[in-house]
């Protein structure tokens, strides 16, 4: 029931996915009076879907400690449980941000050794696609925070994307190892010096972003939602000035004939649709956070997502490699003295 154009994107977007995704189920959860129609008209769906009625659901206005208290029974919070329970391998939401975030942490919990989830998400390169992460949903980071982010960020790039060794960079004010605020530099000195196979590149900066310099893109979620909207914001406004150049004469316009097959290329490569949904890792179970603006291709990409990380066992492998920092980590300590 999320989303601006709720329940009839999703259940098209359903329908779009299960071309590439067959074998999939779907557990929808909402007010079986508005979806029912919806899969009579989709018949291809309709056999691979079951609906779980519910009238309430969190609104967008919802407040993130409200929808927790008054929405035990909303579409979003019985879709989550479903996840807890084992009925789903994972939630697809196009709903409340922070309410989704806070529901799923409470229900879900964080994987031992997670102390934050991170919100994640794809970025297009000129080398390909990275991962960034976090993109808002922890303001304040410490080092600790941090290397655990790079850590679930490098099991992504690795799993999902195929990279054999993801390179993993800080976002900082400069690439000097003696730039930035003390919690970043701790960071660093820790990704140096961790026995786990990451290749750590060091700092990063914006430009770096977009150039692909690293796999993987750490920063705290007050940097990563600045630069995530910047990023948004600046493709919108090119994208203006493009339309706006091309429709400024009339050999302009003929240009543009000209020029179209290339434009559509670049289009399709930069359409955020393609990138449509964000990651909450660290916690214990797969949730994905789609636009609320987007279409039926854009949510069918979303629960893309979704299937992927469910397909490459992405939250086991999150388990073993923090276990793993952890108990290097704990090697690494000096003997406690003992008097006596």
């Amino acid at each position: 029931m999320g989303g601006d154009r709720a329940p009839g994107m999703v259940v098209d977007g359903a329908s779009i996915a299960r071309k590439r995704f067959p074998d999939v189920r779907y557990l929808l959860f909402g007010d079986e009076a508005r979806i029912a129609p919806l899969l009579e008209s989709t018949p291809g769906l309709k056999g691979c879907c079951e609906i779980r009625h519910t009238k309430d659901f969190v609104s967008n206005q919802d407040k993130p400690s409200a929808a927790l208290r008054t929405g035990r029974q909303s579409s979003m919070r019985l879709a989550i449980n479903a996840v807890d329970a084992g009925e789903a391998a994972g939630v697809v939401s196009a709903g409340n941000t922070g309410a989704l975030m806070t529901m799923a942490k409470i229900v879900l919990r964080t994987v031992p050794g997670i102390d934050r989830p991170a919100i994640a998400s794809y970025f297009p390169t000129l080398r390909g696609e990275s991962i960034m992460l976090d993109l808002g949903a922890n303001i304040v980071c410490d080092a600790a925070n941090l290397v655990q982010f790079a850590v679930m960020g490098e099991v992504f790039a690795r799993t999902v994307f195929g990279v054999v060794k993801p390179s993993i960079g800080l976002l900082n004010v400069g690439s000097e190892e003696q730039k930035g605020h003390e919690e970043v530099r701790a960071a660093a000195a820790e990704l140096r010096s961790t026995d786990l196979p990451i290749s750590f590149h060091g700092f990063v900066e914006g430009n770096d972003i977009t150039a692909g310099t690293v796999d993987v893109v750490v920063t705290d979620g007050f940097t990563g939602n600045i630069a995530l909207k910047t990023a948004e914001g600046t493709a919108k406004l090119y994208s203006e000035f493009l339309r706006g150049a091309f429709h400024s004469s009339l050999v302009a316009r003929i240009g543009y004939l000209f020029a179209r097959h290339a434009l559509n290329k670049v289009r399709k490569r930069t359409d955020p649709r393609r990138y449509n949904g964000a990651m909450f890792l660290g916690l214990n179970g797969i949730v994905i956070k789609s636009h609320g603006g987007t279409d039926a291709l854009g949510f069918a990409n979303a629960i893309g997502v979704a299937v992927d990380m469910a397909a490459n066992d992405f939250n086991t492998r999150i388990r073993d490699e923090i276990a793993h920092l952890h108990a290097g980590a704990a090697a690494a300590k000096p003997p406690q003295a003992v008097s006596g």
